[in-house]
């Protein structure tokens, strides 16, 4: 490794080292990680100490942050639970679909109006990137035991949801641009390789390994430690495989996901004790704790490779339109998806506001200078402003709101009141 290598990976584990002797504590200051790995990262960065170089540490960084989000997209699938998707389906179910169009369509437009230097189908691809939510940005907001359960369980059914959702979307419109990788390939390409057989190699992975640990539980031939390591091979085998066929690794793993987790849960639903103690839950845990600690260092090379820079040829236009996806677009477009939800008010705030921008959109910007998207620069820099802004704000008020929020609910419910928030069971009266 070269010396300047060398002090960009003391500089990653000195940061990761310094927020895990103090998480706890910054935690309960509203700091969560992401706030600092970022901050840390302009630090280090070019415009900082210039430990990490961005053209010396491209190959690495890269690296880092698809191997972060292949973890992500796929614990996100796995974790998702019937009774995640039972509970939060009054709330996510409206924003996963409508929601999501109308915040692409908001985005799309506000960036025709605001980014006059974008052509073609480039606005398009910009709103397309910070559609999806991160919800572990703001990790109390659905952490908080006070928060309504349709709340918590809505919020993160949408991130464990929209991200792959908004993926296929994401490859189509990077192919409809001339002069990208992608756009070699043309739309029948991608959508043969990146969606359906990346799907389906996903869905092969997953229910093939799926089913070869399940058998391997009942025939009491694995440990708990190895069946861990199990779901970690599941997601970077979905990955590569479904790349090495010209595919996309993230829909694969994403829907690798889905496909392992069903054949475990099938399985241990019908065995019950005869699984020698296994559970899903446990076996994630791993891969789950990797996909959080690889996010949050991708953090840090956010901060170093694209908000550092990004702040130093920052436009009016630029910020502006950052300030306006966080503040404006993703809260009405939230708010009209959920009219006749039945909510009240409070509940349809809170969803409207915690919809910050993370790690997909980190993520999808960087892949757009990779495919050689001809307005990359651009495009990184209202990337980079708008995660960053979400970032600070949906971490900040995260602690504060849900507090505030969990009051609102306790106070209702004192009253008598019934709420749909409550669950499905509140319906039922």
């Amino acid at each position: 490794m070269s010396g300047g290598g060398a002090w960009t990976g003391v500089a990653l584990a000195a940061v990761t080292a310094g927020y895990a002797l103090a998480s706890k504590r910054l935690a309960r200051a509203s700091v969560t990680a992401p706030i600092v790995f970022t901050a840390c990262g302009v630090f280090i960065g070019p415009v900082g100490l210039g430990i990490l170089d961005p053209k010396r540490d491209a190959g690495a960084v890269l690296l880092l942050v698809e191997i972060a989000l292949t973890l992500v997209l796929f614990t996100d699938s796995y974790e998702l639970r019937g009774r995640d998707l039972h509970l939060g389906r009054l709330l996510s179910a409206r924003l996963v679909t409508v929601g999501l169009l109308l915040t692409i369509g908001a985005g799309w437009l506000l960036a025709v109006l605001l980014l006059p230097g974008l052509s073609g189908w480039e606005p398009a691809l910009i709103a397309v990137i910070l559609a999806p939510t991160d919800i572990p940005v703001c990790k109390a907001a659905v952490a908080n035991r006070r928060v309504p359960p349709v709340a918590r369980h809505g919020l993160t059914v949408e991130t464990g949801l929209n991200d792959g959702v908004v993926l296929p979307l994401f490859l189509l419109v990077l192919a409809a641009i001339s002069g990208t990788a992608s756009s070699e390939h043309g739309l029948v390409g991608v959508f043969w390789r990146s969606l359906l057989l990346s799907s389906a190699v996903g869905l092969a992975v997953g229910a093939a390994i799926g089913l070869l640990l399940h058998r391997a539980w009942v025939a009491d031939w694995v440990n708990r430690e190895w069946s861990q390591a199990v779901v970690l091979a599941v997601a970077l085998a979905s990955y590569t495989l479904a790349a090495a066929t010209g595919g996309s690794g993230f829909v694969a793993a994403w829907v690798a996901g889905f496909a392992f987790a069903a054949l475990l849960r099938r399985g241990t639903a019908r065995e019950g004790a005869g699984t020698g103690g296994h559970s899903t839950d446990l076996v994630g845990r791993f891969t789950e704790g990797l996909a959080s600690l690889l996010a949050a260092m991708s953090f840090l090379v956010f901060g170093a490779v694209m908000l550092g820079p990004a702040l130093q040829h920052l436009t009016w236009r630029v910020a502006l339109y950052a300030v306006l996806c966080v503040a404006l677009v993703r809260p009405v477009t939230a708010a009209i998806a959920l009219v006749g939800s039945g909510l009240r008010l409070p509940t349809v705030a809170y969803a409207a506001w915690f919809g910050p921008r993370g790690l997909p959109s980190l993520v999808f910007g960087l892949l757009c200078v990779k495919e050689h998207v001809p307005a990359a620069r651009t495009l990184l820099e209202v990337v980079a402003l708008t995660v960053a802004l979400s970032v600070l704000l949906h971490g900040v008020s995260a602690v504060w709101l849900s507090d505030r929020y969990g009051d609102w609910f306790e106070a209702a419910r004192a009253r008598g009141l019934r709420l749909r928030e409550a669950g499905p069971e509140a319906d039922l009266g």
